[in-house]
């Protein structure tokens, strides 16, 4: 069954929207007289769930031992009677693509509700829950960290959508659209068809990992051969055998692509894309991460 995925700045209002779906949707499923519905139950799975200290994301390696803590119990608990919802800072849109993957993986709708909770407003609460005695305030540092590094969702990448904002200052989430949109109220149970990028499968093509290293390595040539014969540039088109990069204004680095190329290709190790496929899959996941 689907899982909802919340995003949003540090002390935002995560975890009290999450108790407000939870809260609602427990009411819908008890109330209703559908088997299908009646028989589902409610996960939520957060940091403070899951025993994690706030302080973790202070350092890179503490950081992404977190994140698989996280993806483990998601994963373990996504089945077709089950609504997941995972209440954390979701900040980081590979990680979001990655959890995309796994939901699609296991045929269940997955959404992103982003609690748009102004930063100055995020802090002023982190401030206030230093003084209280249960506050479980961020230390100052990692605070300002994670609001420099929020990558907020983007409803147009397949990843964030459908994405529903909520503004700090609405009362209540939009219960209705979110239901409507993960679980139905037609009396038909949302399924979700996997694709080749993202059923997980043992690769059968015995050089399908050279291909993808190869393949994004051509693509990454492009660009930078590119960058070179235009230096100065803003910005620009890059035709890779038919599918075209669209660079930003700010043509990014060799460092910065690289970065991106082992994003993609360490989230699709495990899955069996097509080799036709490969290159316009990349150029598509480059599009959307260049639009951030």
């Amino acid at each position: 069954m689907p899982l909802i995925l919340l995003s949003g700045y540090p002390k935002s209002g995560k975890t009290h929207r999450s108790q407000q779906l939870i809260a609602n949707f427990s009411t819908r499923i008890a109330n209703s007289d559908e088997p299908r519905i009646k028989r589902l139950k409610i996960e939520h799975i957060s940091d403070d769930t899951l025993g994690l200290d706030r302080n973790v994301y202070a350092t890179a390696r503490a950081e992404k031992d977190a994140r698989a803590t996280l993806t483990s119990a998601i994963k373990r608990t996504l089945t077709r009677d089950t609504i997941v919802i995972a209440d954390g800072l979701n900040y980081i849109k590979g990680f979001r693509y990655q959890l995309y993957c796994d939901a699609k993986a296991v045929q269940t709708p997955n959404c992103v509700v982003h609690v748009g909770t102004p930063s100055d407003k995020c802090r002023e609460v982190n401030d206030a829950a230093k003084s209280a005695p249960e506050g479980l305030p961020y230390e100052s540092e990692v605070f300002e960290n994670l609001v420099f590094r929020y990558e907020e969702p983007n409803g147009m990448s397949r990843w964030d959508a459908p994405l529903f904002t909520v503004p700090f200052d609405d009362a209540e989430p939009p219960y209705d659209a979110i239901w409507e949109a993960m679980i139905g109220s037609d009396g038909q149970s949302k399924v979700v068809r996997p694709n080749a990028a993202t059923v997980l499968k043992p690769a059968t093509e015995q050089d399908y990992l050279y291909e993808l290293d190869k393949t994004t390595s051509e693509v990454i040539a492009a660009i930078t051969t590119w960058a070179s014969d235009h230096q100065g540039e803003a910005g620009g088109e890059v035709n890779v055998e038919g599918s075209v990069v669209e660079l930003p204004t700010n043509v990014p680095s060799l460092p910065q692509l690289q970065r991106l190329r082992r994003q993609f290709t360490q989230l699709n190790r495990q899955h069996t894309l097509g080799k036709g496929r490969i290159r316009q899959l990349f150029v598509d996941y480059l599009n959307d991460s260049f639009q951030r």
